[in-house]
């Protein structure tokens, strides 16, 4: 006869073996109201011997939690995700939590129908990050509906959640800087910018200028763009808005095609700044194409920092994000709102480092 499958002992059992009553066992197995040490111990070493494993549903019904965090990422795949998911895994791991990944593919109605998804879980609460950041009414509704969330990588505008971001406009304003302070006048720049709210970069650009945006709930691409604009202005430089190119779509082709356009003019720029990573690869694999030398030919910086990079002669200068300190702040901040912990939002803005290696230089004579 088979042995009993260890998920069927019942708690009825455990007590009986330990000797103490149904509701002595239900307590100290679900975690909640007083039982003596004495008991514990005992229940403990009996569920032990059984091979107990305690039925989750059961004990979400009594305490009202399923120690169960959900996360919606953009995209698993990407290192990026993958880099934040292990943060805030190591982080719920260590207090007895578990973690339901979903994945938006960084499009709305994915998003969408993840949220409501994990929500049916009874999650105690929500890490994601919004692919809408001025609108997102399914986040607003669940922070109405009590559950908690952290928002990564980018905020909703008014929405009453706390977040965990990076300082994306001080990082580019800086790597703009490192390439201005070699003498460059002339600086592309590489970017999705797929998502504003008035859709056109001339208005965006202006409105920079003017000092009429702000940019807490931008998209990091446009804060970005907006780091560019600054640093530019900081040296009292014109913006020549033909060397900024806006891919539109996060997309390899239109990336491609983007930085071709930049690379292939006559006037050239004699810098380039990227601003993610698939935005870096394509790039390098369109200087690769066009047979420029690095920095010879073109200095380059690139917002995230690959392990690629680091690979190359010469090596590539790049934005180095927090990713896996992203990933434990948040971890810490959505555990801290399930316990409990009122108090006004907290919206933590992580620094980069600036990964310098030897593509920057000063700008040479093109060759003939």
């Amino acid at each position: 006869m088979a042995n009993k499958r260890a998920d069927k002992v019942t708690i009825t059992e455990v007590a009986k073996r330990a000797g103490v009553s149904t509701a002595t066992a239900g307590r100290v197995l679900g975690g909640y109201g007083y039982t003596s040490e004495e008991n514990k111990e005992k229940v403990r070493r009996s569920a032990e011997a059984l091979g107990y494993r305690p039925n989750l549903l059961a004990r979400s019904l009594i305490t009202g939690k399923t120690k169960t965090i959900g996360v919606v990422a953009g995209d698993i795949q990407s290192p990026f995700y993958a880099s934040i998911l292990r943060g805030i895994a190591d982080v719920a791991r260590a207090q007895g939590f578990g973690v339901l990944l979903t994945n938006s593919d960084e499009l709305l109605d994915r998003e969408l129908e993840a949220v409501q998804l994990l929500l049916q879980k009874q999650i105690d609460g929500l890490i994601v990050a919004p692919c809408d950041t001025s609108g997102s009414q399914h986040l607003h509704a669940a922070v109405a509906s009590g559950c908690p969330i952290v928002q990564i990588d980018r905020r909703v505008k008014g929405l009453s959640a706390d977040s965990v971001t990076l300082d994306n406009r001080g990082a580019a304003s800086e790597s703009i800087a490192q390439l201005l302070a070699a003498g460059h006048r002339r600086i592309g720049m590489v970017a999705e910018l797929e998502r504003w709210e008035f859709g056109d970069m001339e208005s965006f650009i202006d409105r920079v200028i003017e000092g009429s945006i702000d940019p807490a709930s931008l998209f990091p691409s446009w804060q970005r763009l907006f780091g560019y604009i600054e640093a530019h202005r900081a040296a009292g430089l014109a913006i020549d808005r033909s060397l900024i190119g806006r891919v539109g779509t996060y997309s390899v082709k239109a990336a491609r095609t983007a930085a071709m356009e930049l690379l292939t003019r006559a006037d050239r720029p004699t810098a380039l700044f990227t601003a993610d990573g698939l935005m870096s690869a394509v790039a390098m694999d369109a200087i690769t194409t066009l047979d420029l030398q690095i920095p010879t030919d073109l200095s380059l910086i690139c917002f995230d920092d690959l392990d690629w990079m680091s690979f190359l002669k010469p090596g590539i200068t790049a934005i180095a994000q927090p990713l896996m300190e992203m990933g434990e702040a948040a971890a810490r901040l959505i555990l801290a709102r399930i316990s409990g912990q009122g108090g006004e939002e907290q919206h933590q803005v992580l620094k980069h480092t600036l990964a310098l290696r030897g593509s920057v230089m000063e700008p040479q004579a093109k060759r003939t």
